[in-house]
């Protein structure tokens, strides 16, 4: 008999327990996420959606470039259901290469015009979710021990005084170096475009995987300036590190952070409901609480503090559409892979 309570008490429980919804997540299904954004940001996000949905979530954090190549390379067989993160340019390219799935979500209606224009622009097949404008950081006490004056624009970084002393990534992987590479051409022509970057390359120390990188070396003094997304130098800022983010003088670039469903995800349908959740104000706050200062695409998500203001940044009219085509992307980075990186110092 008191086997019998027992056992019919352990199903009140697990009914409370499923009604209450927190019944535990594998009940209720899974969604396999590759992230684009930072670590530290990618855990904090699959914590609370795993909190709130009981939705089970497997996430791989890999470069904007990177995820793109695996999404390509794994379009006969998709093992990812959302991509969420990273540059939108190689977003728009996997949406024109039809490798991820149109879907109109009902947040929408609440997104800044710059998201919805992503999305209007990809046919639906990805939106924007945050944006941020690119730039350099600088150690302040490597460039005062290198007797540099404090650079302000693209053009200071040539400075001879600097060789060895620049880092940025290789637009092969990374979305930031991409969004560098199409802004230095738009800004300068693509002809002098290049002549710059080939005079960059004698300063450059490293090529890294990661955009982000960079902002760290420089935190650290590996380097006495990276070139990264403004944001990502602010958190070495609030961190306590000794330097200091510049906006380009000549003007920059900026990116549109996105999201796209991977075409034939197995997890369709909670693929949609973690999108349609990235899309809440909710959700996109998560940022600024990981110490990452991206503008949330939600108009009702506070804009953190920290994040540099974009109204107060010379930004170029960055063409997305045309810099974001597979045949455009190709081409400038096999420009680049001959003229630039193959150059010796």
């Amino acid at each position: 008999m008191a086997r019998k309570v027992s056992r019919l008490g352990g199903l009140a429980l697990a009914g409370f327990l499923f009604l209450s919804g927190w019944w535990p997540a594998a009940a209720q299904g899974t969604v396999v996420v590759y992230c684009g954004v930072q670590e530290e940001w990618c855990r904090a996000a699959v914590s609370a959606f795993e909190r709130e949905t009981g939705i089970k979530v497997a996430m791989t954090r890999k470069s904007a470039g990177e995820v793109y190549a695996q999404i390509k390379a794994e379009s006969a067989n998709p093992r990812g259901d959302v991509w969420w993160g990273g540059t939108g340019d190689p977003h728009m390219t996997a949406a024109e290469e039809e490798l991820t799935e149109a879907y109109r979500s009902p947040k929408l209606g609440e997104l800044q015009d710059w998201a919805v224009r992503q999305w209007e622009q990809a046919k639906g097949r990805t939106v924007g979710i945050y944006s941020g404008a690119l730039g350099f950081g600088y150690n302040t006490k490597e460039v005062a021990a290198k007797k540099v004056g404090e650079p302000k624009c693209w053009a200071d970084l040539l400075d001879p005084k600097l060789k060895d002393e620049v880092q940025v990534a290789d637009p092969n992987s990374s979305g930031t170096a991409y969004t560098l590479l199409a802004t230095i051409v738009q800004l300068m022509g693509e002809e002098k475009g290049f002549e710059y970057l080939k005079a960059l390359h004698r300063n450059v120390n490293q090529y890294t995987k990661s955009g982000a990188a960079p902002a760290k070396a420089a935190a650290l003094g590996e380097t006495a300036i990276g070139i990264t997304f403004m944001h990502d130098m602010v958190t070495m800022v609030v961190d306590g590190a000794p330097v200091k983010v510049v906006a380009p003088c000549e003007g920059t670039g900026y990116e549109i952070g996105s999201m796209s469903i991977v075409k034939g995800a197995r997890n369709l349908d909670n693929a949609k409901k973690w999108y349609d959740w990235a899309l809440s104000p909710a959700a996109q706050e998560i940022g600024a609480k990981a110490k990452n200062y991206q503008v949330p695409s939600n108009r009702n998500a506070s804009i953190p503090a920290e994040a540099p203001k974009l109204g107060e940044i010379k930004l170029i009219n960055f063409d997305f559409a045309k810099y974001g085509t597979s045949e455009e992307r190709r081409r400038l980075l096999s420009r680049w892979d001959r003229e630039v990186k193959n150059l010796p110092k």
